[in-house]
């Protein structure tokens, strides 16, 4: 059982939300509608992740992505795990590199097609792994032209599933290729991109992160 922080100003989705997670057997200790409220249910309840919007009041900007990159500066371990409807690339970037091996994720609702699939996301990330949507990833990599266009249309596939946290299984799977050919690519697109290889998953995949945030 997780014990959760969730905060999202629209009071259907949050409600929804938390018997979602107490449907799969989490606990929601706090439950909030404003980054303020989210800094203070962090520090009453030390939950084992956050779960937040990015746009949230006064403003309906970025306060609530903000707030989370602060929680990490000063919970460095504190597992955040954010979903919204907008990709805000400042504080993704600003998110990303306060991992430092705690848990992180970044996930856009619309893209959200089974339950399943955010369950297992929150899960992950409170376990300290890496859950990127991959239009997140494409969003950077169109900020960071170079030396990303010496990347081939399968090699930046595969870039795009590795920054979901897959494995190399997985991503042969998807691709319907074989491991051995996801490992060639992997290697190819560590080489063009001046990044050395790594066995842990999760750190190969903050690696690339890392780069993508240039």
């Amino acid at each position: 059982m997780l014990r959760v922080v969730l905060a999202e100003d629209s009071v259907l989705l949050r409600e929804g939300l938390v018997g979602l997670l107490e449907r799969f057997g989490h606990r929601v200790v706090a439950a909030v509608g404003t980054a303020d409220e989210l800094t203070g249910a962090v520090a009453e309840h030390g939950p084992d992740i956050v779960v937040t919007d990015v746009r949230m009041p006064p403003g309906f900007s970025d306060e609530g992505l903000r707030a989370a990159v602060e929680l990490r500066r000063h919970h460095p371990g504190l597992p955040v795990l954010v979903l919204s409807q907008y990709v805000q690339r400042s504080y993704v970037e600003d998110l990303l590199d306060s991992c430092d091996g705690a848990g992180v994720g970044y996930l856009l609702k619309e893209r959200v097609g089974h339950v399943e699939e955010f369950v297992d996301a929150v899960r992950r990330v409170a376990g300290g792994g890496t859950v990127v949507d991959p239009e997140v990833v494409r969003q950077l990599i169109r900020h960071r032209r170079d030396p990303l266009t010496r990347l081939t249309a399968r090699e930046q596939e595969v870039l795009a599933l590795m920054a979901e946290g897959k494995s190399n299984a997985s991503i042969a799977a998807a691709l319907v290729v074989s491991e051995g050919t996801v490992s060639k690519h992997f290697g190819s697109i560590l080489g063009k991109l001046g990044l050395s290889l790594d066995d842990a998953t999760n750190r190969r995949v903050l690696a690339v992160l890392a780069y993508l945030r240039g």
